[in-house]
């Protein structure tokens, strides 16, 4: 007999229409598995039993109520458990940014992407670990702890989204929230076998995220299937009065082709993403999958981003340069920590001191220089003049093509501490993630197969602006030929 928890999104929701499980048996059944996992896992920051016990009996006198009378209709996702990222806020429940400076804020009121979940009925049953300020790869830069990877404990989730593609891995939840400003949706994807879209720029409203980098950051999802996205993104997505960079393109349907195939989708390969370096069991799986949408119809080719190589240094320039200005709001004085001084000088200096962690910090130095005076020019002006051309790269190349698929990163998941003492290897983590950000472009990343120590690779398919249909066409079909997402990790 299937396990609630192992069933996906959709299949949750198919479950409570027809009354094969109440919300309230799903929820209990979530929060169950996550005591039972959280202390060898450790993916949830903080949880809220009461408040999901609460939502879901609500959700649950709906369908009764619906039942009745079928003419009522009833929310979309209604009584579906979902894990929130700890970067976005959430009225009423703790929000630490993974952040010793934010470790007593409660936010008085929902981001706009949580807001538009719980209106359509979904039972949040808690915020997930993430690095601190999502500056990280790994969530090992967490100031509450690591989280350990549903595959090999021994492993990194990848980050900084890696709470909450655990806690999808590990069937905690069918589905989380969680935000991509350099692949920290797609990257944890990948080192943890589930699914992963990071939206067009825009798509979907940054009120309510914690910033990190303005320019650079999406509010994202995780699940075990495309198709489970496509119903999280068609929720989230829209234009929002409360920011200014959403945009107000209509937001589709999302639906998803009935038919098995990929016929007349044109795919490109770049070569600048298969590289000296790169894992050859990562390389091996990425190739064998676009031979498999090669073989359901789709016309394969080989593309060139030429400014790829420069995507590294050019988001460790705007990325902590929107970085250091964004956090100089912690500061002691509104909320989060403050360390007591009689000089107001000395409580700034001594709060950011002890609340922000080494990775943070680093960040925020390197952007404060890049941004200083007689260096703007030199680093931060000129890191946007390549972005532009990293950005003409894709717009060029889906002139020939509609997705470019790659892999999303050089390797599967590391041991927890490989690359703690080594910034630039981490950093090199992102390499094949990056560019994306940078243009503004979506991303998915999806499972595509196992290395030989039987940890999971994702490949990443990337979209024109806007074109998220087309990759969550794309991921299905090859969905529907394959298994390798639904396989799971032996945690009993």
């Amino acid at each position: 007999m299937t396990a609630f928890t192992d069933w996906t999104l959709k299949e949750s929701l198919q479950a409570l229409c027809k009354g094969k499980v109440s919300s309230r048996e799903l929820t209990d059944a979530c929060l169950a598995r996550i005591d039972a996992l959280q202390p060898e896992l450790h993916a949830f920051l903080a949880l809220t039993p009461e408040l999901a016990r609460k939502q879901a009996d609500a959700a649950d006198k709906l369908y009764a109520a619906q039942r009745k009378d079928n003419r009522r209709p009833v929310p979309p996702l209604l009584g579906v458990p979902l894990a929130v990222k700890d970067v976005l806020c959430q009225e009423g429940v703790t929000t630490t940014c993974g952040s010793k400076i934010l470790e007593n804020f409660v936010p008085p009121f929902d981001a706009t992407a949580v807001a538009r979940l719980k209106r359509v009925g979904v039972v949040t049953v808690g915020k997930t670990n993430t690095d601190e300020f999502a500056m990280g790869s790994s969530t090992e830069n967490s100031a509450y702890g690591v989280t350990a990877n549903p595959w090999d404990t021994t492993r990194v989730p990848g980050g900084s989204s890696g709470g909450s593609a655990a806690a999808v891995a590990a069937r905690l939840v069918p589905a989380a929230l969680g935000t991509d400003t350099g692949g920290s949706v797609r990257q944890p994807a990948s080192f943890c076998g589930v699914t992963g879209i990071k939206p067009t720029y825009g798509r979907v409203s940054r009120y309510g995220l914690i910033a990190y980098g303005s320019s650079l950051d999406s509010v994202g999802a995780l699940a075990r299937t495309a198709e489970d996205l496509a119903l999280l993104l068609k929720v989230m997505a829209g234009y929002d009065p409360k920011d200014s960079t959403s945009h107000d393109r209509p937001v589709p349907t999302y639906e998803l082709p009935a038919e098995a195939d990929l016929k007349g989708l044109r795919v490109g390969v770049p070569a600048e993403y298969f590289i000296a370096g790169i894992q050859p069991e990562v390389e091996a799986a990425v190739r064998q999958a676009v031979a498999k949408m090669e073989e359901l119809g789709a016309e394969v080719q080989p593309i060139h981003l030429p400014h790829t190589e420069y995507a590294l240094p050019v988001y460790y320039l705007i990325a902590p340069a929107e970085a250091s200005a964004n956090l100089a709001r912690f500061d002691g004085v509104r909320y989060g920590l403050r360390v007591p001084s009689d000089e107001l000088i000395d409580m700034y200096n001594s709060s950011r001191g002890a609340g922000f962690g080494p990775e943070v910090k680093r960040r925020i130095m390197l952007g404060t220089y890049a941004l200083s005076a007689g260096y703007y020019d030199a680093y931060y002006g000129k890191a946007q003049k390549v972005r532009t051309l990293i950005q003409q790269d894709f717009v060029n190349a889906f002139e020939s093509v509609d997705v470019i698929a790659a892999p999303v990163a050089p390797s599967t998941a590391f041991r927890i501490g490989e690359h703690s003492n080594d910034p630039l290897e981490m950093y090199l983590q992102d390499i094949f993630s990056l560019p994306a950000n940078l243009a503004g472009v979506p991303g998915l990343s999806l499972p595509v197969g196992f290395d030989s120590q039987g940890l999971p690779i994702g490949m990443q398919l990337m979209g024109p602006h806007f074109g998220e249909e087309t990759l969550f066409r794309t991921a299905h079909v090859y969905q529907q030929a394959t298994d390798w997402h639904l396989r799971k990790p032996d945690l009993n």
